[in-house]
């Protein structure tokens, strides 16, 4: 045997050893997909219909409201936005936590409920094929009417279908996966239902940024900029460099337009904003004074209602006026293409109108119709109305930075700076990112962008989540738990 024989096995093994010590030395992420971050999407569940149902009907005669951005979504559904947390290509696992919540009311006796349940902070981790549901619950246990208050309560399990979260891009969805409530759920939900029970299926939608990269050194002021402008107080009349306003209108309004009534949908557009359970008005640019509480507000955006019965309503250019503590809102409104006429829709407490750190804001107040907006809106309602409360962002200082929407992530369907939402057929999946199809006898994939992971689904069964490439491929052999419906 050579010598250069018997040296090449220890050659292949000194390569082998190279290369293995180059690719532990490869920065993370070379050899393997780094971790996202969650940022922005939505949480669409009922939670349970039937006892929605129940809480607001002739035993319980009670009710039901939404807090921290929540809003309302197809017949039953609540929408929890501002999806924040993890997602890992390669093992799949997903975590991400969501914004608001709702409290249910019912069995009025006194001053009090004997029903009195909120949910909030919904959480959905999936790991190892396995998907659960937390949420924070507050709950007053039926008959002994005592307060548990718990938080992150695995409340249901999430039935996945088997199917697979590995390599998924942005937005990562999810349709009408079955839900089943746990033990632990069961104790936390007051003792009205036992485990095992179904409750509403989950969808939902999150965007998935990029690793996060090194924050950049911060810039040095610039020196043409007097520090002397940055004053949250100003003594005189003071120009408005960025405001925002924030108005839901009325949920039931918005309920009757995507109901099963008008069959209708809501359109944004000219840079206005969906957050939710409200709508952003940007942009704002006017006065305010700071010693008598003065404001001129004028907002960009276009929001349009369209329905059967003839309805399409836009409302347009928003301003905001305020005076000795009471605000009136006005629009530009237009109704079946006529004409835009400017009106005075609603009149809210302006009293609680403060200044923070180069900021005027105003939070939730109190909102009434007026007679014109009672004309605006066909009658439906009388003036006096209770409508959504308004808030206001002011910026008097170009470095003040306004209060941060609620954010239901991208909509892949729509252009840029517009939002649609539609009502869905009662035997398809709800709409996240595309139009339901109207033949429900096969899988339909709901594409949301390139490389994103989708979740196939119809007639509210769960098919299967995968690369957009192989979707319906895959949608021919994975199956999934049945709708458990209500």
């Amino acid at each position: 045997m050579t010598h250069a024989s018997r040296s090449r096995p220890a050659r292949s093994a000194a390569l082998a050893l190279l290369l293995a010590l180059a690719l532990a030395l490869l920065p993370p992420g070379t050899a393997r997909a780094a971790e996202r971050t969650v940022s922005g999407g939505r949480l669409d569940w009922g939670i349970k219909s039937s006892f929605q149902s129940y809480v607001t009907g002739p035993i319980a005669q009670g009710s039901w409201s939404l807090s921290g951005g929540v809003g309302t979504v197809g017949g039953s559904q609540f929408r929890f936005p501002s999806a924040t947390g993890t997602y890992d290509p390669d093992s799949g696992a997903l975590s991400t936590s969501f914004a608001g919540g709702v409290r249910f009311v019912g069995h009025k006796k006194g001053a009090s409920y004997e029903l009195d349940l909120t949910i909030s902070r919904p959480t959905v981790r999936i790991a190892d094929g396995a998907g659960t549901l937390y949420a924070d619950m507050r709950s007053k246990a039926k008959g002994s009417g005592q307060w548990s208050t718990r938080g992150q309560v695995p409340l249901a399990t999430l039935n996945l279908g088997g199917i697979g979260t590995k390599g998924g891009g942005t937005p990562i969805g999810l349709a009408n996966v079955p839900a089943t409530l746990t033990a632990q759920g069961a104790s936390a939900f007051a003792g009205y239902y036992t485990a095992g029970t179904a409750l509403d299926p989950v969808t939902l939608s999150v965007d998935v940024l990029a690793a996060a990269k090194s924050p950049a050194p911060p810039k040095s002021p610039s020196p043409s900029k007097s520090p002397a402008k940055k004053t949250a107080t100003p003594a005189k009349t003071a120009r408005i460099e960025d405001a925002a306003l924030d108005w839901g209108v009325r949920r039931t309004w918005r309920e009757y337009v995507t109901g099963p009534v008008a069959e209708g949908e809501w359109t944004l557009k000219d840079g206005a904003q969906d957050g939710g359970a409200l709508y952003r008005f940007p942009r704002g640019s006017g006065t305010y004074e700071a010693g008598s509480g003065r404001l001129d507000a004028d907002f960009t955006g276009t929001l349009r209602f369209t329905g059967a019965h003839d309805l399409d309503l836009s409302l347009a250019a928003p301003h905001v006026k305020v005076r000795a503590g009471k605000g009136t809102l006005s629009a530009k409104v237009a109704r079946g293409g006529a004409k835009a006429r400017t009106r005075t829709l609603v009149t809210f407490d302006a009293k609680k109108l403060k200044e923070d750190d180069g900021l005027v804001l105003l939070t939730e107040a109190p909102a009434e119709l007026t007679a014109e907006g009672a004309e605006v809106f066909g009658g439906v309602y009388k003036a006096g109305t209770a409508m959504d409360p308004v808030s206001l962002a002011v910026a008097l200082d170009d470095s003040a930075r306004l209060p941060a929407l609620p954010d239901i992530g991208s909509d892949a369907s729509a252009a840029p700076e517009k939002a649609t939402r539609t009502t869905p057929s009662p035997t398809a999946s709800p709409a996240v990112t595309a139009p339901a199809s109207d033949d429900d006898s096969s899988a339909v994939p709901l594409a949301l962008g390139a490389g994103a992971v989708v979740l196939i689904a119809a007639a509210g069964t769960a098919y299967g989540l995968t690369r957009r490439r192989k979707a319906r491929a895959d949608a021919g052999d994975a199956t999934g738990g049945t709708d458990p419906g209500a």
